[in-house]
């Protein structure tokens, strides 16, 4: 069911779609968890979408050092914590609730289930995109000192400009909630600045096992399509068709399609029967990823946010 948010973003991708000229095929690489709300704007903007994930989340175990790192964040230890993604948000909650349910139990009084339940917030909570402040704002938070705060550019660029951020000095410290890798112009941008930077990765990002297949099988039916479309194995990269247009939120999953593209044009029976990463065009989120696709001489074009109106927008554009 479609939340009255999913609806409002339709509506917006909708009217944005009026100026598309010409059909265009999207690739969506956004993992499962993440890629409907694109998906849906998208396809009714008239596109065709083909979601293929480049990433899966896989979750990571807490480790004593996480714990300590936790236990130090609620005793006030950190200026302020960000939260990445909604997932980052949901476990660390979990772990948030678990960790306050377990101090109750080892003491003396009796525990009360509400009190249990309702966390209050230690430092400056800071959650990047709306989705992850979402979840936030869905737990029973006591936010008397402390309001879930949101950029307003959600990339590192937008972070770094927030209040909360932006005095952070020598000797402070940070806390992320985060994925494996991933955010390091904040990280980086804090470091040399003299903040101590402490990160919790409650999961981590695996090419999917189907990646792989999954590509081979579109690459089959697309190829089909064209040859049946009067284009031979020689022109079906030709310049009177426009290029699939691949969404890649992060340096990860580009690693991750790279691999897919590659090793798939290496194996082909037939040379003229693959495509190359030239092949596509490509929506690119933030700086890094941007200049990194740029250092390959491919088409491509910059967001800086993953909202779906905005990348249809980009599409609409540059097409």
């Amino acid at each position: 069911m479609l939340s009255s948010t999913d609806l409002k973003s339709i509506d917006a991708c909708q009217s944005i779609s009026q100026a598309l000229s010409v059909p265009q095929l999207v690739i969506n690489t956004r993992p499962v968890e993440r890629a409907a709300p694109l998906t849906q704007c998208l396809q009714a903007a008239g596109l065709t979408v083909i979601d293929m994930p480049m990433l899966t989340l896989q979750s990571r175990a807490m480790t004593d050092g996480d714990m300590v790192t936790m236990c130090q964040w609620l005793a006030g230890a950190y200026k302020a914590l960000v939260v990445v993604s909604p997932t980052a948000a949901a476990s660390g909650l979990a772990a948030w609730q678990a960790l306050k349910c377990e101090v109750q139990d080892d003491s003396e009084q009796q525990v009360d289930k509400v009190a249990c339940e309702t966390l209050a917030v230690p430092s400056p909570l800071i959650a990047v995109g709306d989705a992850t402040a979402a979840v936030l704002k869905r737990a029973k938070l006591n936010t008397t000192n402390y309001q879930v705060r949101q950029p307003k550019i959600a990339n590192n660029e937008g972070m770094l400009a927030m209040p909360e951020i932006e005095r952070l000095q020598a000797g402070d410290k940070l806390l992320i909630w985060r994925g494996l890798g991933g955010r390091r112009l904040l990280v980086d941008t804090l470091q040399a600045r003299g903040v101590h930077i402490d990160s919790i990765a409650w999961y981590e990002r695996v090419m999917p096992i189907e990646a792989t297949a999954q590509y081979q099988q579109w690459l089959q039916e697309y190829i089909q399509h064209n040859v049946s479309s009067h284009h031979t194995p020689q022109n079906i990269t030709s310049s009177s068709q426009p290029k699939p247009i691949v969404i890649v939120s992060s340096g990860t999953a580009f690693e991750h399609w790279t691999t897919v593209v590659n090793e798939t044009a290496k194996n082909a029976v037939i040379p003229n029967m693959a495509l190359t990463l030239s092949d596509f065009a490509y929506v690119v989120l933030g700086e890094r990823l941007t200049h990194w696709v740029a250092k390959q001489q491919l088409t491509h074009w910059r967001v800086d946010d993953l909202s779906p109106e905005t990348i249809l927008t980009a599409i609409v554009s540059n097409t």
